[in-house]
């Protein structure tokens, strides 16, 4: 017999206290930026074993607003925003071309958290996305030089030899350019931190941009 999908979820134990320990959050202590919560809880989460803490989930829309989504990787959040890469010519560059916002998602189990980002999205100076690209692995700049993101892909073996030559090449050119390679960053203009707990008595906080400021409140979980 196959795998039972429903004996599987029933079979899973949610923030139990023997398996997660969930801190306490007190948003009455929480900063007045959230830029400077966010990177609290991201070096908590590196400090619990969270082995991809800078994984998220980037929700866009395409032409038709119909809704897509992916895992990318954060390069950084700070005052400008949080920031991610991919080629301006793949398909999320190519929604957010037509449709310049978009919601970030970072769940992070060993604690219980989640955070919630939604703003505009605007590309950096190009200058800034080479530095970003000489900054990655070279197996990540292989990854930008093997290009073609989102396109139909005729065989694995066509990606191979695409693969191998960029390979070869981010090894003899570690300053290699890939001319589509864009760093995007979000300005945003909601930024949520849920913590859960075993009672479920979730506590969400939702910072909004005011400009200059953020103001704060909570939601019901």
């Amino acid at each position: 017999m196959g795998t039972d999908l429903h004996e599987l979820l029933r079979s899973l134990r949610v923030w139990d206290p023997e398996v997660t320990a969930l801190p306490p959050f007190d948003p009455g202590a929480a900063p007045a930026e959230p830029v400077e919560l966010f990177t609290r809880w991201f070096a908590e989460a590196v400090a619990a074993g969270e082995r991809e803490p800078h994984t998220m989930t980037l929700a866009t829309a395409d032409e038709d607003g119909l809704p897509d989504a992916r895992i990318v990787m954060l390069h950084g959040a700070d005052e400008d925003g949080w920031s991610f890469a991919s080629h301006v010519t793949s398909r999320k560059g190519r929604q957010l071309a037509a449709r310049p916002y978009a919601a970030l998602t970072f769940y992070w189990p060993a604690l219980g958290r989640q955070v919630r980002v939604r703003g505009p999205v605007s590309t950096a100076p190009a200058e800034a996305a080479r530095a970003d690209l000489r900054m990655r692995s070279t197996g990540a700049l292989a990854a930008a030089l093997t290009g073609r993101q989102s396109e139909a892909l005729g065989s694995l073996e066509e990606l191979a030899r695409a693969s191998e030559a960029a390979w070869e090449r981010a090894g003899r050119e570690p300053d290699a350019q890939a001319a589509s390679w864009t760093l995007y960053r979000l300005r945003p203009d909601a930024v949520e931190f849920f913590q859960g707990d075993e009672r479920r008595r979730h506590v969400r906080l939702l910072y909004r941009r005011t400009d200059p400021d953020w103001e704060r409140g909570l939601l019901w979980p």
